[in-house]
């Protein structure tokens, strides 16, 4: 394996990645398969498809909501969370 090319934060741990590789690679790579749960049962979720196509592996990047670990490239300094499905997602209504 190559040396990393630089570190993002998942919940307040650091992961190291490789250039080119997703969010979703790198969380993996570190052993971390799960970062959000099912709405009803509370199932562990993470990569599934892998391509974009399913939305297993919703994360919060940088306080971006719902972006897929899958097709999210990593960046040095991201700050990546885990996602809360019974959070409500922003509606964009200034209060």
């Amino acid at each position: 394996m190559t040396d990393p090319t630089g570190e993002l934060t998942f919940d307040g741990r650091a992961v190291p990645f490789r250039d080119g590789q997703t969010v979703g690679a790198a969380l993996m790579a570190a052993g971390i398969s799960s970062w959000r749960s099912t709405r009803g049962r509370g199932e562990p979720r993470g990569l599934f498809c892998g391509i974009g196509v399913c939305f297993d592996c919703l994360i919060t990047v940088d306080d971006r909501r719902a972006q897929r670990a899958c097709l999210t490239d990593a960046c040095d300094g991201q700050v990546v969370h885990s996602d809360d499905p019974a959070r409500p997602l922003p509606t964009g209504d200034a209060a």
